[in-house]
């Protein structure tokens, strides 16, 4: 049942700034931090800068990937095994999946400009 609730939570669009801390990508990827953590362990794609003390920070490329490896897990039904392999066997695939996201969150993006302007026009 949890997958289920999971997978049909929407998710926020990703805000543009250059760094997100590890509590910042839980919430908006709708993933505890632990797994963030362990997922860092099992898919090479997934690299975060560590500075200071060993924090993670997450560059916008690293918020897609973890948004891609959660859709393959908890929405499509991979395993881990499964998941890595799709993301690395597959290059054609992840471009078109990416292109995909980015085209979302442009569009989210231009949605939120548009209100903010028509709003300050009244």
């Amino acid at each position: 049942m949890l997958e289920t609730s999971v997978s049909l939570k929407e998710l926020p669009p990703i805000p543009t700034k250059r760094y997100f801390t590890i509590g910042e990508v839980s919430e908006l990827c709708d993933v505890k931090p632990h797994v963030l953590r362990y997922w860092e362990q099992e898919f090479p794609q997934l690299k975060p800068v560590k500075r200071r003390g060993n924090r993670r920070y997450y560059q916008h490329h690293d918020v897609v990937m973890v948004r891609r490896i959660r859709g393959l897990l908890y929405e499509q039904g991979f395993t881990i095994g499964g998941a890595r392999q799709q993301l690395s066997g597959e290059p054609a695939k992840k471009d078109s999946t990416q292109s995909h996201q980015i085209i979302k969150q442009v569009r989210l993006e231009l949605e939120e400009i548009l209100h903010d302007l028509r709003r300050r026009s009244h």
